[in-house]
C-alpha cells in the first residue's frame, strides 16, 4: 500500500469527501487528487494531520510516507533491489553502532 493508496482509504472509511480533507490540509481539491493517485507526495508536514483527523498511527504514515520517497528514487534503476538491501544493511549497522 502506498501513502496516497493509504490516505484515500482512511478518508472513504470516515466518508469524507476530497474536498473536505482538501480543505482541512489547505492544499487544492486536485492536488489531494494526485496524492491519491500517486502522482505527487504529499508534504510530510501533512501527515500529522491526517493521523490527528482520521485517529491513526502517525508512524505508519510516516513509514508509508518514506517507502514512497524510496520507491521514487529507485523505480527506474535496474540494481534497485540490491541497492535497498544495502540501505538496509547500512541501516541495521548504524543503529547497532549507537
Amino acid at each position: 500500500m502506498t501513502i496516497g493508496q493509504k490516505i484515500r482509504e482512511l478518508r472513504e472509511l470516515s466518508g469524507m469527501f476530497q474536498r473536505q480533507l482538501s480543505a482541512i490540509l489547505e492544499i487544492g481539491d486536485g492536488y489531494l487528487s494526485r496524492i491519491e493517485n500517486d502522482q505527487k507526495i504529499i508534504k510530510r508536514e501533512h501527515l500529522k494531520t491526517i493521523s490527528t483527523t482520521f485517529n491513526c498511527s502517525i508512524t505508519d504514515l510516516e513509514a508509508l510516507w518514506i517507502a514512497s520517497k524510496i520507491y521514487d528514487l529507485v523505480k527506474d534503476e535496474r540494481e534497485a533491489l540490491n541497492a535497498l538491501r544495502l540501505a538496509e544493511e547500512q541501516v541495521k549497522y548504524t543503529k547497532s553502532q549507537k
